[in-house]
């Protein structure tokens, strides 16, 4: 990985998870896994299926706790902190498009909740026109027509809308991460170009440190300015700048090959 001044703003030390430890069916899943990203780092995530990528995530976000290890988030320890003492300075946006809205609540309502992620809570209720015009403008820049449907209930929009929609609640406040777990795998190869597309914009334009999950691996290689490769709990890939840039889809199977010692057939990964 190339050197950088950057600030830190995510630091891993020695992170191990297991699963029904000390039991027949334990699972060690996270080995010791030591990650450091800078701010405005955008790294994608890849590896086969066990390979921990949606248990590092849910140990980022508060939704696990590691058996051992440290994390901090800009600076601050949240190792022990669930996810809504981590709200300030996390946002997740999940592969099932369902989990980031309420479904019965409006677009409006949605957003209001999302505008108020982290804060204490005031007695403060409703929406103005004042909000309005913040939401409509906000909306506007998907360019999905959102901003004209304020009073329809989310349950009701498409899959690619509520995804969008997801992203731009996740971003309403800047987090100081960003976690992205194959927030596309659920929708039509149209709909998920045009979610990576708003994904990639809104990163960029917040400058936003952030961690994308994706099977992949073309995607992994053209979005980012790092990457990084989990096998059996550990990292075994991290490359990023113009070693990431000279990478194809047929080098970094070479690459894991290498470092592995394990073919990428028989499902060991995901390449499209």
């Amino acid at each position: 990985m190339e050197q950088t001044n950057r600030p830190i703003r995510l630091q891993l030390k020695g992170i191990h998870k297991y699963f029904e430890r000390g039991t027949v069916n334990e699972n060690h899943v996270l080995k010791g896994i030591d990650l450091t990203l800078y701010d405005g780092d955008f790294v994608t995530v890849i590896g086969g299926n066990g390979a921990g990528k949606s248990t590092l995530m849910n140990t980022i976000s508060g939704a696990l706790l590691p058996d051992s290890g440290m994390i901090e988030i800009d600076h601050q320890e949240v190792t022990k902190l669930p996810t809504n003492k981590r709200a300030k300075l996390v946002s997740y946006v999940f592969q099932d498009t369902r989990m980031g809205t309420a479904s019965r609540l409006t677009i409006e309502e949605n957003m209001a909740l999302a505008n108020r992620r982290g804060l204490s809570r005031s007695l403060r209720k409703g929406v103005n026109d004042k909000d309005r015009d913040a939401m409509r403008y906000e909306l506007k820049k998907l360019e999905l027509g959102l901003e004209d449907r304020l009073g329809a209930e989310v349950q009701f929009l498409s899959g690619g809308q509520r995804q969008a929609l997801t992203l731009l609640m996740a971003t309403l406040r800047k987090p100081q991460l960003l976690l992205l777990d194959e927030h596309t795998a659920a929708l039509d190869p149209k709909t998920s170009e045009m979610v990576l597309g708003l994904t990639a914009k809104i990163i960029e334009e917040q400058a936003l440190t952030s961690l994308m999950i994706t099977h992949n691996m073309q995607d992994a290689l053209e979005l980012g300015n790092r990457l990084i490769m989990l096998h059996q709990g550990r990292i075994v890939v991290d490359v990023s700048g113009e070693e990431k840039e000279q990478l194809t889809v047929d080098k970094l199977v070479n690459l894991f090959k290498q470092v592995s010692g394990e073919s990428v057939t028989n499902d060991a990964m995901l390449l499209y």
